[in-house]
């Protein structure tokens, strides 16, 4: 059986634009290529964008960056909580 090397998109991050760009952002300096979905929606109609629920703003990254791009994510969602932001 042949490995599966194919590169996917993975979704590491739902939330509203705001967050979701500071995500797309620290990934970014991390040096993880990282995109936005369903932006246009987050800012045309921000009132749908309940983070992580129905319209929210989706960060995706390839699924060979999935553990280190899910570590900063998982840092970022600690520090807002801590911040009370969430």
């Amino acid at each position: 059986m042949e490995p599966n090397n194919d590169i996917e998109p993975v979704e590491v991050f739902a939330g509203t634009t705001w967050e979701a760009g500071l995500v797309k952002s620290l990934l970014e300096d991390a040096e993880i290529e990282a995109f936005m979905l369903d932006e246009n929606t987050g800012t045309l109609a921000p009132w749908y964008t309940a983070g992580g629920g129905a319209g929210s703003v989706r960060v995706v990254v390839a699924n060979i960056d999935f553990i280190p791009a899910k570590t900063i994510v998982d840092e970022f969602e600690g520090n807002i909580r801590k911040t009370g932001g969430d």
